[in-house]
Formats: structure tokens, C-alpha cells, sequence
């Protein structure tokens, strides 16, 4: 089955070879978010759902006296603006889009700009990343950048910078949000309250060889200003994992919960260890977790490495999430050495059991530097090293128990199942309240794609969005007031009072 992909949606914007060079504008910064292909199997409104942190993190450390922009050529408003020719380019490098930043580094370069390459691809493959740039930045660049450009007005930058992890998180500014154009994002409100994550799955950048990036907390109420000062209605906790530390999690949702705003995070599924936990984030507005269950084979989580409880305990966690009216976008990781041609049916199957709303898949993909690609490496079982197909999208990797063709195929499929009219409708919610609400997500979200690559072009998506977004968090408000009263909804009953988010 052949999916609607447009070529914007593929392809990286053409850059202008003809184009005469500008003369450089002294102490002007451009930062850039290269362009990467979006699988059309997946939702392209997952790309515009928030805008990067990293570049607006980067950008509120600029020096006073120098001028600041941010491009993301993800957006589909085509390459990076040329007026004024910035003299400094920093471009953030990750895996599957490092050609087409080295790409920009090289198009900036030959028009006099010095260019500054970042990011976690620089951190694992300095050496390939060396050849691209005037400078890399290995580790925390927020706390270098405003070092860097003064060295670059001195003449005396180093090729060189290395950032450090271990300081204090909690100093680093506010980012730039200012600089960004509202109207493509969902929401702006991107933030980040902890940094770090208390397992190190050997699948997962955090273990890259070389980022050493220990467990950090914000203070409740830096991160609480952050999301007034911002003004939208929802919130999305980019942490890696914000249940890492459970008391500090029960403190930030105390902390939220006067703002009558709604939220999303990415945890892990032992945060349901205390359900009286879930319903703190409950009332704090969280509506929705990214949780990645990775797999429903116990063999598959004890070899990645990954702390989790039993598998056989899923359902029971997911509905105590459920009971408390948060959705949950189950995330799998398909292809594990312990994964036979089997492992689709029965994980889709399982979804639907289970009634997540939604599920987001990965092929499993040894990112370089992690132990995952040193032992595939060592096995001989790595097909290429061609880093644009290391998206989780694409098999890179001998299976043990399938073919290449056999996961791709099945990884599809997964996709294809659970988008389908079908499945939506047999994962509704139980409350009947909850069903309108949760269609309208549905369909917008996951079968919408010719939608959101229109939404995206014409800088739309909060237009189209905001309304839901509203009525959900109205919605999600009344929700807790209900909760509130009732301190025995939310016990894993099985029932799906709710929010109707």
C-alpha cells in the first residue's frame, strides 16, 4: 500500500547555489533546525505538536548586543532566510538529518559565515562532524554559546567546546519563545522540569557513549513561571522521563494545579507504583503520557536493560491511568531479539484490549555510541551506516527471528491497523462523554495527513487546534472538580469517569 507522501514532506528544501553572496552583518546569529523526511505511516502533526527547546535555549543565552533568529526548515517555509547574512550559523546535527546539516554548513560556509555544529550527533561522531564545521560544540551548549560568540569577536575561538551536564540545570535561562512563530506549533509551551532519566535502555541515546547527563531538577516554581509567562492553555513536558523522581513529581503537580492549565509527559509506567500519584497529576491538568511499554515480553525489557515491572502488569497500570482520566500514547519498539514474525497481532491486539488512545511505534535502531550499536557492530548484523535511515522508520539491522522485509512489513501494518477506522472506534473511551472529544483527536491527529500538510505550509495548525485544545481543558477543569470530590475515583475501579479529553 502506497501512502500519501508529498514531496515537501520528503524532501529538504532547495538552497539557492545562484544566489550572489551577501556581505556578512556583524554580531546577527541564525539557529537552525535542519529539515528530516517524515514517515507518512505516522502523524505529520507530531512535527508541529512543539517547537524545539534546544535552539530557544541556545538562543536566550545570546549576548545582549547581538541579534538572534530561529529557522526550522520543518515547517515548510522553505530554506533559511538569507537577509541579513548572519556571521554566525549554529545548527543542531542529529542522526537522521546530519547530511542535510552538513549540507546548510557547507552552503553558509562558502558565503563567508562561521558555522557552529551541535547536538547529540555531534556528541557520539565528533570526528565525522569535525569536517563540516568551523566549530562543534560537544555537551551542553546553553552554557557555552555566549563564551563562543565573544571568543569569535576576540579572533579567538577554539575548534572545540565542550558542555558539561553536571551544572546546575536550574541556572540555564528561560528560552527564547519570543523568536518563534506561534501560529505552527500546537503550543509553544514546550518545557523541560527534569533532566535526565533513571534507566539507561541500551536502545536509547541517553546511554550514547559519551553524554554523561546526570538526573536534575528545576525548582517547582522556576518551571511554574515558565508556563504562565508563556499564556497558552496546554503545556508538554519534553523531560525524558518526569516520574523519575516521584516525590518531586507530586510537588511540581501541586504546583501546577492552580493554573487550571492541561499538560502531557513522557514517564515511565511505574509511576502508577502509587495511583494516589496519577490522580496529583490528575488534578494538576495532565490529560494525556507518552509511555514507553517498548515491549510485552519480559526476555525483550531485561535484555535492553530497562528497569520496568512485569509486563503481565501493563493492563492493570494502564487503567489506573485510564481510572484518572489520562490518556495514554503507548510506545513500542518492534524487532527485539526476543520478537518472532508474531509480535505485531499480538501487540495490536493488546492495544485495543487495553483501549490506549493512541500507540506510536519504533523499529528498534542502534544509535551510534550506544551499547545496542556496539553489540549489533560487533555481531555483524549492522546492513549500512547510512544515518538518514536510522529514524526508527526504516530496518538497519539482521533481525534474529524475522527478515528485514518481515519487520518492515509488520512495523507498517501496526500503523495501518491502528489508524484504521476500525480500531479508532474499538478503542473509544468507555465514558460516553469522553467519546466525542476523543474521535475529534483521533482523526485529526492520525488520519489527517493531506490536513496537516496544508495546516503546516499555511502556518494553521493553532488556528485549527486551539478550539479543541479550549474545549478540552474546559472540559478537563470540570473533570477535576468532579475528582476532587469523589477521593475514590481513580483507584484502578476501571471506570472512565472523565474528562472526556
Amino acid at each position: 500500500m502506497k501512502l500519501w507522501s508529498p514531496r515537501e514532506m520528503r524532501v529538504a528544501p532547495v538552497l539557492d547555489s545562484e544566489r550572489n553572496a551577501l556581505p556578512v552583518q556583524a554580531r546577527t546569529a541564525l539557529l537552525i533546525n535542519p529539515f528530516y523526511p517524515k514517515d507518512p505511516h505516522a502523524s505529520f502533526g507530531k512535527h508541529v505538536l512543539t517547537p524545539t527547546l534546544a535552539l530557544t535555549s541556545i538562543a536566550a543565552a545570546t549576548p545582549a548586543d547581538w541579534q538572534v533568529r530561529y529557522w526550522d526548515e520543518n515547517l515548510l517555509q522553505g530554506s533559511p532566510e538569507l537577509e541579513p547574512l548572519p556571521s554566525v550559523v549554529g545548527i543542531t546535527v542529529h542522526l537522521t538529518f546530519a547530511q542535510r546539516a552538513y549540507e546548510l554548513a557547507r552552503w553558509f560556509r562558502d558565503r563567508g559565515a562561521m558555522v557552529v555544529l551541535g547536538g547529540l550527533h555531534v556528541t557520539s561522531c565528533p570526528d565525522e562532524a569535525a569536517a563540516h564545521a568551523d566549530v562543534l560544540v560537544i555537551g551542553e551548549g546553553v552554557q557555552l554559546w555566549g563564551r563562543l560568540l565573544k571568543d569569535f569577536e576576540a579572533g579567538q575561538l577554539l575548534p572545540v567546546y565542550h558542555g558539561d551536564y553536571r551544572q546546575p540545570y536550574r541556572d540555564l535561562p528561560s528560552p527564547r519563545r519570543d523568536l518563534l512563530p506561534r501560529n505552527s506549533f500546537l503550543t509553544t509551551t514546550s518545557v523541560i522540569a527534569t533532566r535526565g532519566c533513571h534507566n539507561r535502555c541500551d536502545f536509547c541515546y541517553l546511554s550514547t557513549r559519551g553524554l554523561h547527563k546526570p538526573y536534575q531538577l528545576r525548582d517547582v516554581d522556576q518551571v511554574v513561571r515558565e508556563i504562565q509567562k508563556d499564556n497558552q492553555p496546554y503545556a508538554v513536558f519534553i523531560d525524558n522521563n518526569l516520574g523519575s523522581r516521584k516525590d518531586y513529581l507530586r510537588l511540581l503537580c501541586q504546583g501546577l494545579r492552580p493554573l487550571e492549565k492541561i499538560w502531557s509527559a513522557a514517564v515511565t509506567i511505574d509511576v502508577t507504583d502509587d495511583p494516589t500519584l496519577v490522580r496529583e497529576m490528575a488534578l494538576a491538568g495532565c490529560t494525556g503520557v507518552f509511555v514507553g511499554l517498548e515491549s510485552l515480553q519480559n526476555a525483550n525489557i531485561t535484555s535492553a536493560n530497562k528497569k520496568s515491572p512485569n509486563t503481565e502488569d501493563y493492563a492493570r497500570r494502564v487503567a489506573i491511568l485510564h481510572d484518572n482520566g489520562i490518556q495514554v500514547n503507548g510506545s513500542f519498539v518492534l524487532g527485539f531479539d526476543h520478537d518472532d514474525p508474531d509480535v505485531f497481532a499480538r501487540t495490536v491486539s493488546w492495544i485495543e484490549a487495553n483501549r490506549l488512545e493512541c500507540a506510536t511505534f519504533h523499529i528498534l535502531t542502534p544509535y551510534p555510541g550506544t551499547p545496542l550499536f556496539a553489540q549489533m557492530e560487533a555481531e555483524g548484523r549492522l546492513l549500512h551506516k547510512d544515518w538518514s535511515r536510522y529514524d526508527t522508520a526504516h530496518v538497519v539491522f539482521q533481525p534474529k527471528q524475522m527478515t528485514p522485509d518481515q519487520l518492515l512489513a509488520g512495523y507498517a501494518w501496526c500503523y495501518q491497523t491502528l489508524f484504521s477506522h476500525r480500531s479508532i472506534w474499538k478503542r473509544r473511551p468507555v465514558e460516553i462523554r469522553a467519546v466525542p472529544m476523543y474521535l475529534a483527536m483521533s482523526y485529526l491527529y492520525k488520519r489527517s495527513n493531506s490536513l496537516w500538510h496544508m495546516l503546516i505550509k499555511y502556518r494553521w495548525t493553532a488556528r485549527v487546534w486551539s478550539p479543541l485544545v479550549e474545549l478540552s481543558r474546559r472540559r478537563h477543569v470540570a473533570f477535576r472538580k468532579r475528582l476532587a470530590r469523589h477521593p475514590m475515583v481513580g483507584q484502578s475501579t476501571g471506570n472512565i469517569v472523565s474528562a472526556g479529553v
